[in-house]
This record gives C-alpha cells, sequence and structure tokens, in this order.
C-alpha cells in the first residue's frame, strides 16, 4: 500500500484502485461505485457482511441520476435539508444493474459530504464507496498508521490525512408522508429528524 496524494489517489479510484483516505467522519476504504470488481473487493478486504450494503459518496445530488433516480421536487427539498452533511439518506434502486450494489436490498444509502475537498475528488472520481477504515468488528483506524497495519498487504494506495476521529454519519430515509426516520444515529442530526 503507497502513500499518494488526494489527486494520484483519483486516478487510482478511476482505474480500479481500492484504498485508504480520510473522508467527511472517518477514514474509509474507496473504490468507485461503478466498478463492480473493486466493490467486491473492499468486502473481501474488510471482511463485511456480503448482504449488507456499503454507502455511496456523491458529489453533489445530481449524480442520483446515475443510478436512475430522480427525486421529486419535495425529496429534493429534503435532500438539501441534509445534504451537505453527514447524513446518509436511504434511498430506492432496485434497478438489476445494481444488484451487486444494493445486496439485494432494493436500497441504497447515499451521501454528499460537507467537505469541498472530498467533493471535488468524487466530482473527479465520480461516486466511490467508502465504508470505514477497519476490519469487520475491530475499531474504525484513526491515523493512516493504523489503517495501514490494517491493510497494508490489501489495499493498492493511502491517503494521510492526519488524525481522523468522530462518528459514523447518520444514516436515515424518508418515506411517502416526507417524515423522516433515523436508522442510525451520528452527527449532523437535525431537530427534524426524528428516531424511529
Amino acid at each position: 500500500m503507497k502513500n499518494v496524494t488526494v489527486f494520484e489517489a483519483a486516478d487510482l479510484v478511476r482505474s480500479g484502485g481500492v484504498g485508504v483516505m480520510p473522508t467527511d467522519t472517518l477514514y474509509g476504504i474507496v473504490a468507485s461505485a461503478f466498478d463492480a470488481d473493486a466493490v467486491e473487493r473492499v468486502y473481501r478486504i474488510r471482511g463485511r457482511d456480503t448482504g449488507k450494503p456499503c454507502i455511496v459518496l456523491l458529489a453533489d445530488m445530481a449524480d442520483l441520476t446515475r443510478f436512475g433516480i430522480d427525486p421529486d421536487e419535495v425529496s429534493r427539498r429534503r435532500l438539501s435539508e441534509v445534504w451537505p452533511g453527514p447524513v446518509s439518506v436511504v434511498l430506492p434502486c432496485s434497478g438489476a444493474e445494481w444488484e451487486y450494489f444494493h445486496r439485494g436490498t432494493g436500497t441504497i444509502a447515499f451521501r454528499v459530504p460537507d467537505d469541498p475537498e472530498l467533493r471535488a475528488f468524487l466530482a473527479s472520481t465520480g461516486p466511490v464507496i467508502a465504508p470505514s477504515a477497519n476490519p469487520a468488528g475491530e475499531r474504525p483506524a484513526e491515523t493512516a498508521d493504523e489503517a495501514r497495519l490494517y491493510f497494508s498487504d490489501m489495499a493498492d494506495f493511502l491517503v494521510d490525512g492526519g488524525r481522523r476521529s468522530g462518528e459514523p454519519s447518520t444514516v436515515a430515509r424518508f418515506g411517502d408522508d416526507g417524515r423522516w426516520n433515523v436508522l442510525r444515529p451520528g452527527p449532523g442530526l437535525p431537530d427534524q429528524l426524528p428516531a424511529e
């Protein structure tokens, strides 16, 4: 696993690489959301439950159309309440071409990070998955050195972003009535998001 800059990491992700870099919340293992082989590799590296979809990071709300999702005006307004920010929103995405991604659930959680540099990276790479940088059952890496200990022989690259400690994103969804339901509490939780 070689140390690279964010610009080099973008090139590697576009070419199918898998690596570790800081996100808006924690260090994550990143790979292109449109590369099924890279997505599967992240599951293997992390020992992730193969029935559990990963969250997708987007540069902006418009990227949803790349997954065949076209939110109506009400949904767009609700999404703009929490994006950009540390809230991942579960949306229907049941197309057969996304089976490798939604893992049979018919839904995917998306987030637009509140980090201009990360959004610039995503504008360059396209949407990525970025589950926290830790093997299943271990605590998330807070430094590049901890990430290297976890994944030195398995990932392609590492971007050192200093110490990153925090909570995983809030995960929420909304129904036809427009009400938010919180599936996983986390940072940036607006007052109008009532927990289930």
